[in-house]
């Protein structure tokens, strides 16, 4: 089926493959160049940025999800030719800019697969097809992952001389261990929804067909629970790895407090 062409007078972010709906509580950010994979670009990323930025402040959970047969190919192929994508830095100009100059474009870059993470919402990517280097990463960006049974994930930077550089390999280490991480970078493999859900890298594993139903019933789950409740829990997890059982238990009695005292009405 052929998707349809993208209206010239549609927003920029939909132009640049992004689509962001906001329904309520809930927002759903889209990949929408499903004839070209989903691969990515620069213009993109800063799509995505743009639509974090914009979003609602009553918004509390966001739905990432793609179009067409694929999450992500992951990069344009455009940007490993000598020409790259007009008006982007080619790879070249990259490797030849100064060290500040080149950070500071990676951080740029990586902007787009962080703000996923943000304390304030739980985000849910719903994964079908390939999702190869920046699609795989931008999965791993969410806090959960919904997968179709035909999904395959694979982290192909190093085969092709380069490493994982957009926020990819922190999240990949913690869910799945570092061991299973770096063999799964270092060897660029394929892997599957059976193997994603065994590991952590996954939640769930759906047929396809049912894929956005699966992730809309977890983003619905999600909503149910009161805001303040899901916010300072996601807190505690987020920090549990770095804080000793002490620390943890401390965390604990402070969290609840400022629960028990707001749910009360008392305090500021």
């Amino acid at each position: 089926m052929t998707a349809p062409a993208i209206d010239p007078q549609a927003p920029s972010w939909e132009r640049d493959g992004v689509r962001l709906e906001i329904e309520g509580e809930l927002a759903v950010v889209t990949l929408c160049q499903p004839t070209r994979r989903n691969a990515q670009s620069p213009a993109l990323w800063r799509a995505l940025v743009d639509a974090g930025r914009d979003l609602p402040g009553s918004v509390r959970v966001v739905l990432l999800r793609a179009e067409g047969l694929s999450f992500s190919a992951g990069l344009d192929r455009a940007m490993f030719t000598p020409e790259g994508i007009p008006g982007e830095p080619t790879f070249l100009q990259l490797a030849a800019a100064e060290d500040r100059e080149l950070d500071d474009t990676i951080a740029s870059y990586q902007e787009a697969f962080t703000w996923w993470h943000r304390a304030d919402l739980i985000s849910v990517a719903a994964v079908q097809g390939h999702a190869v280097g920046a699609g795989f990463q931008l999965a791993l960006g969410c806090d959960l992952r919904v997968v179709a049974e035909d999904v395959q994930f694979a982290m192909k930077e190093t085969s092709l001389g380069l490493v994982p550089d957009l926020a990819g390999t922190k999240p990949l280490t913690d869910l799945v261990g570092y061991a299973r991480a770096l063999e799964i970078c270092a060897t660029g493999r394929w892997v599957g929804a059976e193997e994603a859900t065994t590991i952590g890298l996954a939640n769930l594993a759906v047929p396809g067909t049912e894929l956005d139903a699966a992730a809309r019933d977890l983003a619905a789950a999600l909503l149910a629970a009161p805001r303040g409740a899901v916010i300072e829990t996601k807190a505690l997890l987020q920090g549990a790895s770095r804080r000793t059982l002490d620390e943890q238990r401390s965390a604990e009695r402070v969290a609840q407090a400022r629960r028990l005292r707001e749910l009360a009405g008392i305090g500021d």
